[in-house]
């Protein structure tokens, strides 16, 4: 009879670190799938604003949801998975931060990489005369090609805008015939592609090790309260 309760155990034993192993690679899919979702998101909606073109509304929405509610959504809903433990114990794995901070710079940043694509696919070169400046805080100036024709969005400092420009001066600019890609001056933009490349490998690899973590977190405490209830 002890041989053959041995022989149970010994046959049980594996039987548990395989149903772990299965529950650790479900975890590390289900939580790389959700991390490239928030990350993709937030990049794929900040930079296909200005390359479709959206509506103004639209991209307001999709702007909304790549800067501020998919980055929070990386944050929060790996906190939620922790059913089982007390709101009180509740804690939040470290990692997580970095899909939140990486997920709102690619939605700042993702703007300007669209800008520059749809400015490459659809922009139109114009000399334009500056009408009117705006430098309360960084430069913006409100221009208007020579045939009287209104450039929309305003050139950033960033663009061509700078201290050295004013009222009435003459500048060559790329434009968006839609007005919705921001002008830039005849010059060649910065590309940045590698920057938010980086962005989103940092985004997707810190989520998904911070959300197996939390349902690490969570299944452990559970298989300690089963424990205690049994004894």
């Amino acid at each position: 009879m002890a041989d053959d309760i041995s022989g149970a155990g010994a046959a049980v034993r594996p039987e548990r670190g395989g149903g772990t192993g299965v529950w650790w690679r479900a975890d590390w899919v289900r939580w790389l799938l959700f991390s490239l979702v928030c990350a993709g998101g937030s990049l794929g909606l900040s930079w296909l604003g200005p390359v479709v073109p959206l509506p103004s509304v639209l991209r307001g929405v999709g702007l909304l949801l790549a800067v501020l509610v998919l980055p929070l959504a990386s944050l929060l809903v790996p906190l939620l998975v922790l059913r089982r433990v007390p709101r009180k114990k509740r804690k939040l794995a470290w990692q997580l931060t970095v899909p939140l901070m990486a997920g709102m710079a690619m939605g700042f940043f993702g703007t300007d990489a669209g800008d520059q694509v749809a400015l490459a696919n659809r922009g139109e070169w114009t000399d334009a005369v500056v009408v009117r400046m705006d430098d309360s805080s960084t430069n913006h100036c409100d221009l208007r090609s020579v045939d009287g024709r209104a450039i929309s969005p305003s050139l950033s400092e960033g663009d061509g805008c700078g201290d050295w420009v004013s009222k009435g001066d003459k500048l060559r600019v790329r434009y968006d015939p839609e007005g919705i890609a921001s002008p830039t001056e005849d010059r060649d933009s910065d590309s940045n592609g590698v920057f938010l490349a980086t962005l989103f490998g940092a985004a997707v690899v810190m989520g998904t090790w911070g959300g197996v973590r939390q349902s690490r977190w969570d299944r452990e405490y559970d298989e300690r309260a089963s424990g205690t209830r049994r004894a």
